[in-house]
């Protein structure tokens, strides 16, 4: 039983890695500051480089500074709201994430954002209205990372079919999308269809390096399809490569 726990938090992992990276400001909310910035924007810039760095409670004061002397900059409230979750107050996070939709409403980072933390707090239907109107701005020229995220979050309900669909989205728009792909592979897996969790593994690791838990997947694809060599060749560069990883130690467990 522990076993099995084990290897369903590993594949909950590699699933949850587009969300995990949707929680990370975007550049577009921390990107560098501009010469001859205003001292709200000098403010947000500041507090974006604390963000960075870990440092959340200057983060803080300087985005809530910069609030303080513009209150209509949306980015500045998604950052905020970023910043709250990190300290750990859901309370005042909700609230900055809120302001941040109805400034912002055309603001693709803005409402993934929002979204993202809508998924992460169990709200999955929100959380989709949210991925939903962000992948519908018109402005939005990579939806595909919203659809990528909304794939992620539904997958997490579960509704496996939803979790395709959104897949499928992103990769008619992007074919090459890392992140589409790898999720495939694990959906497709998920509901034991190897050979198509096979055909995404190996389109993902045609352009990309395998992770631990790329690799960790790819050997439990394999061994279910019977291509023990396949599996064997997946595993060495498990050892090799993250030998003091939870998949390196999981397999050396069950004396693989």
């Amino acid at each position: 039983m522990i076993i099995n726990n084990l290897k369903k938090a590993i594949l909950v992992k590699i699933a949850a890695c587009a969300l995990l990276a949707g929680c990370v400001a975007s550049d577009s909310l921390t990107r560098s500051p501009e010469p001859g910035a205003d001292a709200a924007d000098t403010n947000y810039q500041l507090g974006a480089q604390y963000y960075r760095n870990g440092r959340y409670e200057l983060a803080r004061d300087r985005l809530e500074r910069s609030i303080r002397l513009n209150q209509r900059n949306a980015n500045a409230h998604s950052l905020l709201a970023l910043t709250f979750v990190r300290l750990g107050n859901d309370r005042l996070a909700n609230e900055s994430f809120q302001r941040s939709v109805r400034l912002g409403s055309s603001n693709k980072d803005v409402r993934n954002a929002y979204a993202v933390y809508l998924c992460q707090q169990g709200r999955y239907d929100e959380a989709l209205k949210q991925f939903d109107r962000a992948i519908r701005i018109r402005e939005n020229d990579s939806a595909w990372i919203e659809m990528t995220n909304a794939g992620v979050c539904v997958f997490q309900k579960p509704n496996f079919e939803e979790a395709e669909r959104y897949y499928r989205q992103a990769l008619d728009l992007r074919p090459t999308y890392s992140e589409a792909l790898i999720q495939m592979a694990v959906l497709k897996y998920q509901m034991e269809e190897n050979l198509l969790a096979r055909a995404f593994l190996q389109r993902y690791l045609a352009t990309n390096k395998g992770s631990a838990g790329v690799l960790y997947l790819a050997v439990q694809v394999e061994t279910s399809l019977g291509d023990h060599r396949a599996a064997a060749n997946y595993l060495n560069q498990l050892f090799m490569n993250f030998p003091d990883s939870a998949e390196a130690k999981l397999m050396m467990s069950q004396g693989t």
